[in-house]
């Protein structure tokens, strides 16, 4: 009879188990694949996640992609979509504020005060499409505050996203970029190469907001996935990419 009823509830657990659709900005990949895998241990629920820049998949969004979750990689965006009838009003929180940071795959190139803009010594910079992609408009706005962006404006490898950003400095395609500090800090520690955490002070606050699309309505996994990323274990893994909460 025990058995039975074991049966009977896992079961039911597994009748319950849905899918969320989940777009994510791809500086928040990392983090995401892992709050993803304790999201699914805890809910029974599984995250499909999709990668890319926050400009791409506003479009993707208003032309009737099937995502039921945005997590973008500004606070704009969310907002316009909710302004627009297509995110539902209510559900939009900040989940994290980014940091940018200067980076390159060798140790040493890069100083910890970021002098190595002025003293140059490089031919490439990559950095994410501005037009798109949240980090790489403040990485313009960093270089236009420190009055460097006319000098270093023609060494920019411009990419797609955060993500191929970061893979042209971790290939050596560029020596040095402009990426999110989380592609480059797991568990609170820098990880190879040399780096220089841009002062905050120097662009806007890069506010990462999440929000509920209207393909997300009423689906219990949908609604699930944002309250887990409000929970403390969520954080704790956020916090572990130097993301501040």
């Amino acid at each position: 009879m025990r058995t039975l009823l074991l049966a009977l509830l896992a079961f039911t657990a597994l009748a319950r188990a849905d899918e969320v659709q989940v777009a994510v900005a791809a500086n928040f990949s990392a983090p995401a694949r892992q709050i993803a895998q304790d999201f699914e241990k805890d809910t029974g629920h599984q995250a499909v996640l999709a990668f890319g820049a926050t400009g791409k998949f506003y479009a993707q969004i208003r032309n009737g992609a099937p995502f039921e979750v945005l997590l973008a990689a500004d606070d704009e965006t969310p907002a316009k979509l909710e302004k627009e009838g297509a995110a539902l009003a209510g559900t939009r929180h900040t989940y994290a504020v980014g940091r940018l940071v200067l980076w390159s795959a060798k140790a040493g190139f890069v100083d910890d005060k970021g002098e190595v803009l002025k003293r140059g010594g490089f031919r490439h910079l990559a950095l994410a499409n501005p037009r798109h992609a949240p980090y790489g408009a403040a990485a313009v706005e960093a270089l236009t505050a420190l009055k460097q962006l006319d000098a270093i404006q023609p060494k920019f490898v411009q990419a797609e996203n955060i993500a191929q950003a970061h893979q042209f400095v971790a290939s050596g395609n560029a020596e040095l970029g402009f990426v999110a500090l989380s592609q480059v800090m797991k568990d609170g520690k820098l990880g190879a190469g040399s780096a220089w955490v841009v002062p905050a002070n120097l662009h806007q606050p890069i506010r990462q907001d999440a929000v509920m699309l209207e393909k997300g309505r009423g689906k219990p996994a949908a609604e699930a996935w944002l309250k887990f990323l409000r929970s403390e274990k969520a954080r704790a893994v956020i916090r572990g990419y130097g993301y501040e909460i």
